[in-house]
């Protein structure tokens, strides 16, 4: 579940909706949802999927209402990195911003790297940087580790669609890969220089799509401050839902959702089960939900 903050009473605005910014650098993901969350107004305010705040690129913001449909997000689409493994160091955070603890004078061939980019595609398991958001006993890993903490994470499966050899130099090569969540780019450059005896960390990293929102979708932080209309940059909160079925629904059946009751679908192709799926009135978010015996049975009612 992405973080969520609130405002004051006072300052809390009925407003719901999805905006996608272009996170700038040297910006965690909580910092950049409470600069967009005060410049709303919103009284809710989260984020689908976190980005170090070495990387840039496409940080889905949910604000209002559209906060209860941010597993939609998680769960609906592949995420896509562009990313620079730095060759001969490996480092804490294994990325830049950690310290050298190995040094390897290898410098793998592009041929090389291309032979085994194989083998980090799939269904793999992955071991998380000691430097990572999961939790050790209730406390974040990055927290015992910067206290000095030796952490050594349990590998874990994630899904890498695609990983692809961009361009190479002897000490900087430029990947590009599509994976599923709780996927780690810093992990995929470590391991990979690894399996061709060397050492290496993230360089750079940016994020170029979430699901279905791309770089085209995106806002950067001094044009969402100098918009005049900022409301007019929101998606709606349907934006992460179009891979789930739609149910459009009357005024009347409309309102026994709002109170938490299920409603039975009418018309001869409405369905008798189905997993996942949303109702709608004229077009918003009432509640995602699944089907049972041809009754639409909501999970998550939106104001």
């Amino acid at each position: 579940m992405g973080i969520r903050t609130s405002l004051s009473k006072s300052a809390k605005r009925p407003i719901s909706g999805w905006l996608i910014l272009d996170k700038p650098a040297d910006m965690s993901s909580a910092q950049a949802v409470a600069k967009i969350r005060w410049l709303f107004q919103a009284a809710k305010a989260g984020h689908a999927g976190t980005l170090d705040p070495l990387a840039t690129g496409i940080l889905p913001i949910a604000l209002g209402e559209a906060t209860k449909t941010v597993p939609y997000l998680q769960q609906g689409g592949l995420k896509r990195y562009r990313f620079t493994l730095a060759w001969g160091t490996a480092t804490t955070t294994d990325d830049i911003e950690g310290e050298i603890v190995a040094i390897s004078p290898v410098r793998a061939t592009a041929d090389a790297i291309q032979s085994q980019l194989p083998n980090f595609t799939g269904n793999i398991l992955q071991r998380p940087p000691a430097f990572s958001a999961i939790k050790i006993d209730g406390e974040r890993a990055y927290a015992r580790a910067r206290a000095g903490e030796a952490i050594d994470l349990a590998p874990r499966p994630v899904h890498i669609e695609s990983l692809t050899l961009i361009d190479h130099t002897p000490d900087v090569t430029t990947l590009e890969m599509q994976c599923g969540a709780g996927t780690y780019v810093r992990a995929i450059a470590r391991d990979l220089a690894v399996s061709l005896g060397s050492q290496g960390h993230v360089g750079w990293l940016r994020r170029t799509s979430v699901g279905d929102f791309g770089e085209s979708a995106a806002h950067t932080l001094s044009a969402i401050e100098a918009a005049a209309d900022r409301d007019a940059l929101l998606l709606p909160t349907s934006a992460v839902l179009r891979h789930l079925p739609e149910f459009p629904l009357s005024a009347e059946d409309a309102e026994l959702i709002r109170h938490g009751n299920p409603v039975l679908l009418r018309g001869q192709s409405a369905p008798i089960v189905v997993a996942e799926a949303w109702v709608s009135f004229k077009g918003n978010v009432l509640a995602v939900g699944r089907v049972e015996s041809g009754r639409f049975r909501p999970g998550r009612v939106l104001v």
